[in-house]
């Protein structure tokens, strides 16, 4: 079985911001804007059936659709950097749609995620890069951000083992609820003059 895990996905104008940062540190291996996405949760190896079973209660989350945002650059391993990541902004609908995900894998027996949710889209891994390099890079993009984006949804995805990067493929897309409507209309009088 393929490694799973849940994301959300990073929309094409974004992606192709992001890509404009590709370059400018020596050696390192630069993420193909295609599979670009936003972790929420990995989950690793699983059988069939478990696999199955994670679908079918992912397949129940009802959550609503929110808005994200990319901000700042940074980097992971302060004093031997392994990959340069682009921020994102939390907000308490993600973070409430990551905290259901992660309690659905730890009801079906999967080990906790040991790591606190940070999410980033990863931009590059470094494997021999030079410090100064990184640092340099980061210096000069520290400013970046993208304007809000509406999520309408999350996927499973899968990989095969490899050393991270891709490719990557959708094996699910869930989709989240759009409570504009519910907004729009929530003064009932407004909504029986409407009808």
């Amino acid at each position: 079985m393929p490694r799973l895990f849940t994301a959300l996905e990073v929309p094409r104008h974004v992606a192709l911001s992001l890509s404009l940062l590709r370059g400018g540190i020596p050696g390192a291996r630069w993420i193909d804007v295609e599979n670009y996405h936003i972790t929420l949760r990995f989950i690793g190896d699983v059988d069939n059936r478990t696999a199955d079973e994670i679908v079918d209660r992912l397949d129940r989350i009802d959550r609503p659709e929110f808005q994200a945002q990319l901000t700042g650059i940074g980097s992971f391993g302060s004093k031997k950097p392994h990959s340069i990541w682009a921020g994102v902004s939390i907000s308490p609908d993600m973070l409430a749609l990551q905290a259901e995900i992660e309690r659905i894998c730890q009801r079906i027996a999967l080990p906790p995620d040991p790591r606190k949710f940070m999410p980033h889209v990863t931009l590059a891994r470094l494997k021999h890069c030079r410090l100064d390099d990184v640092v340099h890079y980061l210096s000069g993009r520290g400013n970046f951000h993208t304007a809000p984006f509406k999520v309408s949804r999350f996927v499973l995805l899968s990989s095969k083992e490899s050393v991270g990067g891709g490719p990557y493929v959708t094996e699910e897309i869930f989709s989240l609820r759009d409570d504009s409507y519910a907004y729009e209309y929530s003064d009932a009088e407004t909504a029986k003059s409407y009808f």
